[in-house]
């Protein structure tokens, strides 16, 4: 991956778990895109997403999946942040 441009975003596959799952990722669920709008902490370590179209799915906390995600500047396997750079 190339050292990128601060304020540029690039959209990377990662797999999730409940405790990983952020607002906005992108999960393909059935074959249709769902972005998380929010999430509800759930006891046991579950959680309830609640996805911009108004549907829900409960992710227990042993639930893998693969989520969209966007990252944005620098190239992080590498360590280096942009701001590190500018002179």
């Amino acid at each position: 991956m190339r050292n990128l441009a601060p304020g540029v975003a690039v959209a990377v596959n990662i797999e999730i778990t409940s405790a990983t799952v952020q607002r906005g990722d992108v999960l393909q669920i059935g074959g249709q895109l769902c972005r998380v709008a929010d999430l509800v902490q759930l006891p046991g370590g579950a959680k309830q997403l609640h996805f911009e179209s108004g549907e829900l799915l409960t992710m227990h906390s042993r639930t893998r999946l693969i989520a969209l995600r966007m990252q944005r500047g620098g190239d992080r396997h590498r360590g280096f942040s942009p701001s590190r750079h500018r002179r």
